[in-house]
């Protein structure tokens, strides 16, 4: 699976891609991880990503042409790799679907997602409606940029890649309250459900819990 991220801030991404599980599978080569800078792909002197909004408008909106272009030579940097041309655009907007655990196993199918991180007031719209196959967010908030959002999703979507987790059942394995030693931690106990080697009643106190 490769990640391939179009940024005006490549080196948020540095801590992100170098520490734990994420780490180990690029080197295990089950994932890659490739940050784009967009300014590359702009064509005047000052490098300019961005622009006024026609209508007017606080702020400025970045401009459709240099994230085509940057789309279109990591698509064709892809298929020079040998791969196939299944890809994904995804586009992070407040606007977008919410990412979820669906969304997440169904982006495990492609060989490339492309992550299309906005800043600023937003994106020109064009790149809504012509070059990204989803718009999606990550949650009910606003963000600065896309790049948090980009993280989001490649922890999610990585964790169900086979060979990701040590544990299988790490995977999709649904959140409930746990406990470890000691027993006792000031007044505060362990459930006794928990000590009784009950596997049937602990099971049925986890979904409880979860």
């Amino acid at each position: 699976m490769k990640f391939d991220i179009i940024t005006i801030f490549p080196d948020i991404f540095d801590g992100f891609v170098k520490e734990s599980l994420i780490a180990k599978a690029q080197k295990k080569r089950l994932i890659s991880i490739r940050t784009h800078y967009l300014r590359e792909w702009t064509d005047d002197k000052h490098r300019t990503v961005d622009g006024k909004p026609y209508g007017g408008g606080p702020g400025l909106v970045m401009k459709v042409e240099p994230i085509y272009r940057a789309v279109k030579a990591i698509r064709r940097l892809n298929l020079r790799g040998g791969l196939t041309s299944k890809s994904r655009v995804i586009l992070f907007s407040p606007r977008g679907k919410q990412f979820d655990q669906k969304i997440a196993k169904r982006w495990t199918k492609y060989d490339q997602l492309i992550f299309i991180c906005g800043r600023y007031e937003g994106v020109d719209e064009r790149v809504a409606n012509h070059i990204a196959d989803e718009i999606v967010s990550v949650g009910p908030y606003i963000l600065n940029g896309g790049e948090v959002a980009a993280m989001i999703v490649i922890e999610t979507v990585s964790r169900l890649l086979p060979g990701f987790m040590h544990d299988a059942e790490s995977q999709t394995k649904e959140d409930h309250a746990q406990y470890t030693k000691p027993e006792v931690f000031e007044r505060w106990r362990v459930p006794k459900v928990l000590l009784s080697g009950n596997h049937a009643k602990i099971l049925e106190w986890r979904k409880r819990k979860s």
